[in-house]
């Protein structure tokens, strides 16, 4: 089989690993990948957003089956290109991957379909917003509408953090055309937990939980990010939680896509918040989450490339997937400056001395080479997951191999985990 994988991150690199594991796969190219990614398959310099490159790509290579990591190209039509061209692709249509591409789409569709979620109201502009909040009380929840690069949700706990958050929608335009339509949502407290299934349309299976973490700084605090770092399994969660989930989120949402004549192939991420009164959706995606894939696919048991090749066919095949029983955690290292504009072009150093670590696997995310030197080239810049019978092994693996790589402003938590290690004792 031969295989492409679309994207450039740290999840695409992920992917890549996976497939790279699977006794099927012959050959795999990724468009454009990362200078981590180039050791394990074959670069095509074609962006994300070019979709007619990308398919003429796949069509060139013979490519069996195509991977999308990034959300951006399935909002672009990427799976309705390569539908029409009679090309395999995992990932759902355009229609489809609204539940992600509109923020106001996943909330009402959650309200005609029954599957609980936050109350949140839709506003254009700053009055409504501050109407609304005002209704919700602090702290509040305020999402871009629209694509942001996990980055389009801010959560103001007083009057003049709502203020500047305001001025970040409707004064600045920071998130541009993501950010005409905002969604006032009220703030839930809880567990919060990643949940991803693969559907070919009709039907899913889930994947290991896994719990990841948004914020920049220690204790959850400071502004969202694309995400920090994360652990597979959750832990701690309530048993027969995963078949909850299933009856209440994943399969109204595959049954309910069908019937509104958007049939969902690919794989579904529900962030999810465990209330008292149960499993309240906060997000969807249409894709594999980043940090999470990087902890999820390194406990995978058996083929990758087969199960998503049979999902993508509409022909998943029914019974559960395997995991390996142990833990992985991954950190996150970020470039200085990051959520905000990171600072690109410091040198890396110590990836090679990590990876020869036992239980260490790095993945590149921000990263380019300039000759022979390995640089910084965006905000998240590497994932580094550790593993181990347990969390606390896991977690000192990972930090481990963190502690030899070294680039000017590495930053990067170091509490992933540390939440779920104390209610453990």
């Amino acid at each position: 089989m031969r295989v492409l994988v679309v994207g450039s991150g740290a999840r695409e690199h992920a992917i890549v690993h996976a497939l790279r594991r699977s006794p099927e796969v012959s050959e795999v190219f990724a468009a454009p990948g990362n200078p981590g990614i180039a050791q394990a398959a074959d670069l095509l310099p074609v962006a994300v957003d070019n979709i007619p490159a990308l398919a003429e790509a796949a069509a060139d290579l013979r490519i069996d089956l195509t991977v999308v990591g990034p959300e951006l190209p399935l909002a672009l039509g990427i799976g309705d290109e390569f539908s029409k061209r009679g090309l395999c692709l995992f990932g759902p249509t355009s229609v489809a991957a609204q539940l992600e591409s509109s923020k106001v789409f996943a909330k009402d569709f959650c309200h005609r379909h029954e599957i609980a979620t936050p109350q949140a109201m839709c506003v254009d502009t700053e009055e409504q917003a501050r109407e609304a909040a005002k209704k919700f009380g602090f702290p509040v929840v305020l999402k871009a509408d629209g694509l942001a690069a996990g980055k389009g949700v801010l959560i103001p706990s007083d009057q003049e953090e709502l203020d500047e958050a305001l001025e970040t929608f409707f004064g600045r335009r920071s998130f541009g055309e993501a950010g005409t339509k905002v969604l006032v949502e009220e703030f839930v407290v809880g567990t919060e937990v990643s949940f991803m299934a693969i559907s070919d349309g009709v039907n899913a299976l889930p994947l290991a939980t896994s719990r990841d973490y948004k914020r920049i700084g220690e204790g959850d605090s400071g502004p969202n990010t694309g995400g920090m770092g994360a652990h597979s399994p959750a832990m701690g969660l309530p048993k027969g939680l995963g078949r909850t989930i299933m009856d209440t989120v994943i399969t109204p949402v595959i049954q309910g896509m069908a019937a509104e004549g958007r049939e969902y192939r690919g794989v579904l991420y529900a962030g999810l918040m465990l209330t008292e009164d149960g499993p309240k959706v906060l997000e969807f995606n249409c894709r594999f989450g980043d940090p999470e894939t990087q902890v999820v696919l390194l406990r995978l048991e058996g083929s990758f490339a087969a199960l998503v090749k049979s999902a993508a066919d509409g022909q998943l095949a029914p019974g559960g997937l395997s995991w390996r029983r142990e833990v992985v955690a991954c950190v996150v290292a970020a470039a200085y400056g990051y959520p905000g504009l990171p600072r690109k072009g410091d040198d890396i150093t110590g990836i090679e001395e990590a990876m020869a670590q036992p239980a260490v696997t790095v993945y590149h995310a921000g990263t380019r080479m300039e000759g022979d030197r390995l640089l910084t080239s965006g905000g998240r810049v590497l994932s580094v997951c550790g593993r181990g019978p347990n969390l606390e092994a896991a977690l000192e693996t990972a930090y481990r191999g963190l502690g030899t790589i070294n680039f000017d402003g590495k930053t990067f938590r170091r509490d992933i985990g540390a939440d779920t290690l104390a209610q453990e004792e």
